[in-house]
């Protein structure tokens, strides 16, 4: 009997091995708390930048057309973002959702991890299905012992983000684990936000995880740097005491947040709804200097803000 093309004794020959195309994503929105936001990675005018605007400058870069949104909010716990920001979120579908958080809440003196989790997965379901690649993140921890007070709940949340990753078909970024992203001269005088460099490597690290081509290292250690004396130490300890840890404890012990009466940069609040920001210039500039993106009309003469095909 003859023997089919399939067969294992008579193979199909197969093509040499090809590199695969890089995605293209023609929208972007990001939804969190301060460290999508952008803090600490300030600018000249006193805005904040970060790894999520960087992103978006980049694929801008290489999609003609594209259309941003970031709505987090510093300060914001996972039930606030699960409640103010996932609806709108899902409301423009983008092609690409970045969703961070739940990180507020396990630093937090009291905590139920079980109800951040719960929280963090109805935030998740309700974007997952609008959009084409929803990425969730291990998020970075400075090295210190302020945090490994607090690393069990962590671990615990990460743990729950891959458990998430894997129901929704999720992309995850492992930065907890990135062990440069400990190092403290990649975080902000407040030590609680990364500074510039650190969202840099932030950024490189979702480029390269959404499999676009890598442009650096963003594991690749600092290098090795000379220990201030004693006097440098507790002056920069009491600056921080001073200026940031007495803030931060104040909030908590009032109720208070920093982003109490804050709205998402491209969040309408006498609209209820975000909205798309797009490059006002080619090539695209620092998003601050985006212009709002009006939709298409559709044939029916309503607007078209959904996903492009």
């Amino acid at each position: 009997m003859p023997m089919n093309a399939t067969h294992p004794e008579n193979p199909e020959p197969t093509a040499p091995d090809r590199p695969a195309e890089a995605p293209v994503f023609t929208s972007f929105v990001a939804v969190g708390d301060s460290f999508t936001e952008g803090m600490s990675d300030l600018l000249p005018d006193g805005s904040y930048r970060g790894w999520a605007d960087l992103l978006a400058t980049r694929l801008a870069a290489r999609t003609p057309g594209f259309r941003y949104a970031n709505l987090a909010v510093r300060g914001k716990l996972i039930g606030q973002i699960a409640d103010e920001q996932a609806a709108p979120a899902a409301a423009l579908g983008a092609d690409l959702v970045t969703l961070v958080g739940g990180l507020n809440d396990v630093l937090r003196p009291k905590c139920d991890v079980g109800l951040v989790c719960d929280r963090l997965a109805e935030t998740a379901e309700r974007l997952a299905p609008s959009c084409r690649q929803l990425v969730l993140m291990r998020s970075p921890g400075r090295r210190g012992p302020v945090l490994e007070r607090f690393r069990p709940r962590m671990e615990r949340l990460f743990g729950f983000v891959d458990e998430l990753a894997e129901r929704h078909g999720a992309l995850v970024v492992d930065l907890f684990g990135a062990e440069v992203l400990g190092d403290s001269r990649l975080w902000a005088e407040d030590r609680l936000h990364l500074n510039a460099e650190g969202h840099r490597r932030v950024a490189e690290a979702v480029w390269q995880a959404l499999g676009l081509p890598a442009e650096s290292d963003w594991r690749r250690p600092l290098p090795p740097a000379v220990r201030p004396g004693w006097a440098t130490r507790r002056s920069s300890d009491l600056r921080f005491a001073r200026e940031h840890l007495g803030p931060w404890i104040g909030r908590r012990l009032t109720g208070r947040s920093s982003g109490d009466g804050r709205a998402g940069a491209h969040f309408s609040t006498a609209l209820g709804e975000a909205y798309f920001v797009t490059p006002a210039a080619d090539p695209p500039g620092c998003v601050t200097g985006w212009q709002r993106w009006a939709a298409a009309p559709a044939a029916d003469g309503t607007s078209d803000s959904g996903r492009s095909s």
